[in-house]
C-alpha cells in the first residue's frame, strides 16, 4: 500500500504512475494541504500523440480527479528544437504551418481525458511557443543561461549516451534542456505550477527545472517521473508490426485500438488496467485474479475501458461487439475497418501483395510474400498460397467486400466504390 497521504499521490502510487519523487514529503504535504498545479509538455512532432503519451496524459486526468489544476503544455516553441532524450539522431526540423496543423491535432485528443476553462479546477492549455518564441538571445544567455553548468549538462544521461555512442548532438538540441528548465520557470511565474510530471528519461531535465526555479525565482518545485512502460517480454510499449497506436481516431481506427489492447500479454493485464483504465481498484483486484481462458475477458474489459476513453464509450462498445461477431460468431462485421479502392482495379485484377499494402495490413510485397509462406494471410477467411493471386469481382462477398485478414485477429475490408 502507498505510504502518501494526500489523494494525487496516494492514487498515482497505487495505480503505478510513480518512478521517482523529489521531496516527496513536501510534496506530499503540499498536495494534502492546497490545490497544486503541475505540468507535462508534449510536443508537436505529429498530427496525434500515440500510445506512448498515455501514461502522462492519465496523469493529467487522476490530478484533476483529486482536485488539483493541470496544465497541458504544448511545445509549440520546443518542437522547433528537438529533445535529445533517448534519441541517436537529431529530430527533423518542421515548419511553423505543420507545428501548428500538429498542435490543432493533438489538442483534440486532451478534450476526452481534461476538462477545460477558466474554473479553479479547470485544466489550462498552454503553448510555450508564447514565451520562448519572442526571446531576446542575448538577455536569455546573460538571465537564464549563466544558471547552467556545461559540466552537469554534459553528465546527464540524455547527452552522455549520444555523447558515448559517437552520435552528433547539435548545439540547438544541446539548448533543448535550458528552454525545457525555462518552461518551469514561466509556467511557475504565470500559473504557481509547482510540479513538473514527465517519462523516467525526462528526470534530468526536470531537475534542471527545479534548480533554475531555485535561483531566479528562490521557488520550491517538484518532480515526479513515471517507470518506461514495457510489456512482459520486455517490448517497449506500443509498438507493433502496423506501426505506431495512435490515439486520433483519424489515423487508428477505434477497432485497431480496441485489438491492441485485446492482445495485451496475460502478465500485463492486471498493470494496463491499473495505468490505462479508471475502473476501481478492487475491481482490478478481482480481475487480476482470472486464470486460464478467462483471462480473456479481462483482456476485453481492457480493450474497451481503454478504447472509450480515447475514442468515447459508443465506439468502445461498437468495436467490442465487432470483434465478438467476428470471432466467436464468424460473422462478416460490418463495422470492421473498410477501405475504399475504384471498381475499376478489381476489374483490371489487384494484385492481393498491393491489396495487403494497401489495407496497411503488411508494410510491403516482401512483408506480404513472407506472411503468405508461414500462412498467415487470408481472404475471405481462406488460407493465400499464391503469391500471385489476383483479386477480381469474383471474390466480392454477398455484403459487397473483400475480406482480407492477418493472423487470427487483424481485418480489413476492402469496398470498391
Amino acid at each position: 500500500m502507498s505510504a502518501y497521504k494526500s489523494e494525487l499521490l496516494n492514487v498515482l502510487a497505487s495505480r503505478g504512475y510513480i518512478h521517482q519523487v523529489s521531496e516527496p514529503e513536501a510534496l506530499d504535504a503540499l498536495a494534502r494541504r492546497e490545490k497544486i498545479t503541475g505540468y507535462i509538455g508534449f510536443d508537436c512532432t505529429a498530427p496525434s500523440l500515440h500510445i506512448g503519451s498515455l501514461v502522462p496524459i492519465m496523469m493529467l486526468y487522476w490530478m484533476q480527479q483529486t482536485g488539483h489544476r493541470p496544465i497541458a503544455l504544448m511545445g509549440g516553441g520546443t518542437t522547433r528544437v528537438g529533445d535529445p532524450s533517448g534519441k541517436d539522431e537529431s529530430r527533423r526540423i518542421l515548419t511553423d504551418d505543420m507545428i501548428a496543423d500538429n498542435l490543432t491535432g493533438i489538442r483534440k485528443i486532451f478534450a476526452q481525458f481534461l476538462k477545460f476553462g477558466d474554473g479553479p479546477g479547470d485544466a489550462v492549455m498552454a503553448n510555450n511557443a508564447d514565451w520562448l518564441n519572442s526571446l531576446n538571445y542575448i538577455d536569455f544567455l546573460r538571465d537564464v543561461g549563466r544558471h547552467f553548468s556545461v559540466n552537469r549538462m554534459l553528465a546527464f544521461d540524455s547527452v552522455k549516451l549520444r555523447l558515448d555512442r559517437q552520435h552528433e548532438l547539435s548545439f540547438l538540441e544541446f539548448n533543448y534542456m535550458i528552454l525545457q528548465a525555462y518552461d518551469f520557470v514561466e509556467l511557475n511565474k504565470r500559473t504557481g505550477c509547482v510540479l513538473q510530471l514527465g517519462g523516467s528519461d525526462q528526470w534530468g531535465n526536470i531537475i534542471n527545472g527545479i534548480d533554475l526555479g531555485r535561483r531566479m525565482l528562490n521557488a520550491q518545485l517538484f518532480a515526479l517521473t513515471t517507470p518506461l512502460i514495457t510489456t512482459s517480454s520486455g517490448a517497449k510499449m506500443g509498438k507493433t508490426a502496423a506501426g505506431a497506436v495512435w490515439l486520433d481516431p483519424a489515423m487508428l481506427s477505434a477497432y485497431d485500438f480496441w485489438q491492441f489492447w485485446r492482445n495485451t500479454e496475460d502478465g500485463d493485464v492486471a498493470r494496463f488496467l491499473k495505468l490505462f483504465t479508471v475502473l476501481p481498484l478492487d475491481e482490478i483486484g478481482r480481475l487480476a485474479t482470472l486464470k486460464g481462458q478467462d483471462i480473456n475477458d479481462a483482456k476485453k474489459i481492457l480493450a474497451t475501458e481503454a478504447t472509450a476513453l480515447v475514442h468515447g464509450r459508443a465506439e468502445a462498445d461498437a468495436a467490442a461487439e465487432t470483434a465478438r461477431r467476428t470471432f466467436e460468431e464468424g460473422a462478416l462485421a460490418q463495422t470492421l475497418p473498410t477501405i475504399e479502392i475504384a471498381h475499376a482495379e478489381l476489374d483490371a485484377g489487384l494484385s492481393v501483395l498491393a491489396a495487403f499494402v494497401k489495407a496497411g495490413l503488411v508494410t510491403s510485397n516482401g512483408e506480404a510474400r513472407r506472411q503468405i509462406k508461414g500462412g498467415g494471410i487470408k481472404v475471405n477467411d481462406a488460407t493465400v498460397t499464391d503469391e500471385k493471386l489476383a483479386l477480381t469481382r469474383a471474390q466480392l462477398t454477398p455484403e459487397g467486400v473483400v475480406k482480407l485478414s492477418l493472423g487470427r485477429k487483424r481485418h480489413v475490408l476492402l469496398k470498391p466504390v
